[in-house]
């Protein structure tokens, strides 16, 4: 029963975390504002986050407010599960694993879902796959520039999850 509750109060704060790091992204990828999925986000993160923006401005298209609560939620998921024995540098850090590994999986399943949908219903413009695609092609495209053109095959997706599936590796090892 233990694990059960551990891990239903673990994917809530990853949903909470994630719904201010899309937030974040969202902005910093300048992805469409009025995609139907961007006002389910807007909407659900403003009541904290249109409060601490009035304190934190932007910084350029990096809207520091939702990731400072993106990572506030890390560090209070990581206070409840420690029960506070943890000094608070050791949480401040470890939440910050918390969320950034919140933002690798997102990449990951986000990509993963792309590729998949680019094979069954290519040149599908729903607005999932819209967004989808606004907030990955910024990540992809200095790949592109490097890796040679192979035709019609774009192998970037691929060194892009690879790169994802190491850098989730590193985080899951700090965490231990």
């Amino acid at each position: 029963m233990l694990s059960t509750g551990f891990m239903i109060v673990s994917l809530l704060f990853r949903l909470v975390a994630l719904l201010f790091l899309l937030r974040f992204v969202l902005q910093a990828t300048q992805a469409d504002f009025y995609n139907p999925i961007s006002q389910v986000v807007i909407k659900g993160s403003d009541p904290l986050a249109k409060p601490l923006r009035a304190l934190l401005p932007n910084l350029g298209r990096c809207d520091l407010a939702s990731l400072i609560l993106a990572w506030a939620t890390g560090v209070i998921f990581i206070a409840l599960i420690s029960q506070g024995a943890l000094p608070i540098t050791s949480m401040l850090g470890l939440g910050l694993v918390t969320t950034l590994s919140v933002l690798v999986d997102f990449y990951w399943w986000t990509l993963l879902f792309v590729i998949v949908m680019s094979f069954i219903s290519p040149g599908n413009s729903h607005p999932v796959l819209s967004l989808a695609d606004q907030m990955i092609n910024p990540l992809l495209d200095p790949i592109r520039k490097i890796l040679p053109t192979a035709g019609p095959l774009d192998f970037s997706p691929l060194v892009f999850i690879l790169l994802l599936s190491i850098l989730q590796n590193l985080l899951q090892g700090l965490v231990r």
